[in-house]
């Protein structure tokens, strides 16, 4: 008998191990925010039986159709709380998915620095802005108290300067500060300088994710526009988008990623940029515009928890300016990824389409992903080393985005 229950003990500390360790991994991979229509418990797909448990007086006192928030938790079995989670009840969203070229022009809040650079002088190389605590992706707001918005304006400081010192407010990754920044005379170049690359605006073309008929929001690229050496996103000052077209192709290959190459094709802007984050730019549109950047009727935007693993498409244009849809597979999905623009894995499926572009290219971050009649996604990124993989974020994540400005 004492075997029997030695035995027992045994089994039943494995199967709670067990348990504990089911319960940590369902943890992980399940979100820690849900935001739905209405209250009910079947809202999780995933690889084990999940349920939601609502506090039943919060749940009982929601609208149809209202707004409210609550808290929730995740039931494994229905029976094993795996974690609590907060719940956001409200209407629906619907938007016109788009697909389209856009070009983008924007101009910074202050100079971002792209890279700190040794400045050659008669008894050798030396860097006052390193010397002075600034670094690469820092952006430069002042000098001598003028505030800096064109990279000439900072250039003229220094010449005009005569290797005084100058008083340099800037922000870096740990909040603003200011520096006292010494020229010094460049001798291959003949004037004054403090060894810094700043960028002021940028431009390039991306793909529109969809559009709101009713505000006439705009959202597109599904991640933020970066300075390119120093991989900082680029803090808007403003900046507008503008029609443009896909005139050829550099196709992706292993270890180099291709591009999508077009053109403006009017300067005359379609709307104003009013946002730059991580998951893409956001703006409002003119009101004219909107038909010719709505390509689909109005379909439901996914919540995250409804999107699966599996066949979807994305809408893209690969010429001209009207998109098609392509095959993709949903290969994995990542609700507490730090990166959240990188919810998604997918990977292009249609023949037509990788023997076009060998997979994602550049121009192509924008595209909306359709499953099951719904806006799922966008594309964001391209695996270097096998294009035909990428990364993608979840359109509930863009929607917020688009809500917060």
């Amino acid at each position: 008998m004492k075997k029997f229950f030695r035995s027992l003990s045994v089994f039943t500390a494995a199967v709670s191990a067990a348990l504990f360790v089911l319960c940590a991994v369902t943890a992980y991979l399940t979100p820690s925010e849900l935001r739905v229509e209405a209250y009910n418990s079947d809202l999780i797909n995933g690889s084990f039986p999940l349920s939601v448990k609502y506090d039943e007086a919060q749940s009982a006192a929601a609208e149809p159709g209202g707004y409210s928030a609550s808290k929730a938790s995740i039931m494994l079995f229905d029976a094993v709380p795996v974690k609590e989670v907060d719940i956001t009840v409200s209407d629906r969203m619907y938007v016109d998915v788009s697909g389209k070229p856009f070009g983008i022009r924007i101009y910074t809040d202050g100079l971002v620095v792209s890279s700190v650079t040794p400045v050659t002088t008669g008894s050798g190389e030396k860097c006052p802005a390193a010397d002075a605590g600034i670094s690469q992706g820092d952006v430069i707001l002042t000098a001598d108290g003028k505030a800096l918005t064109t990279n000439e304006q900072l250039l003229a400081a220094v010449r005009e300067s005569g290797g005084s010192p100058l008083a340099i407010t800037a922000r870096g990754s740990t909040g603003g500060y200011t520096a006292s920044v010494r020229p010094v005379f460049d001798s291959s170049a003949g004037e004054y300088k403090i060894g810094l690359m700043v960028k002021d605006s940028c431009a390039g073309i991306g793909t529109m994710t969809f559009v709101d008929s009713r505000s006439g929001v705009f959202a597109g690229l599904g991640h933020g526009i970066c300075d390119s050496m120093s991989g900082s996103i680029m803090p808007l000052e403003n900046g507008d988008i503008v029609s443009a077209e896909i005139t050829s192709v550099r196709k992706s290959v292993c270890g180099s990623p291709g591009s999508l190459c077009g053109s403006f094709t009017s300067s005359s802007p379609l709307g104003a940029i009013r946002l730059n984050s991580d998951k893409g730019v956001y703006g409002c549109m003119d009101f004219s515009q909107l038909p010719a950047y709505s390509t689909l009727q109005k379909i439901p935007v996914a919540y995250k928890q409804e999107v699966v693993r599996g066949k979807a498409q994305i809408l893209a244009a690969i010429e001209g300016t009207a998109p098609e849809l392509f095959d993709v597979e949903i290969e994995d999905i990542s609700y507490n990824n730090a990166n959240t623009a990188k919810n998604m894995i997918i990977r292009i499926t249609d023949k037509r389409l990788l023997e076009l572009t060998g997979g994602i290219v550049q121009g192509m971050s924008g595209s909306p992903i359709i499953q099951n009649g719904m806006l799922a996604g966008a594309v964001t990124h391209v695996f270097v080393n096998d294009p035909t993989r990428g990364y993608a974020v979840f359109s509930e994540n863009m929607i917020k985005e688009s809500e917060s400005f």
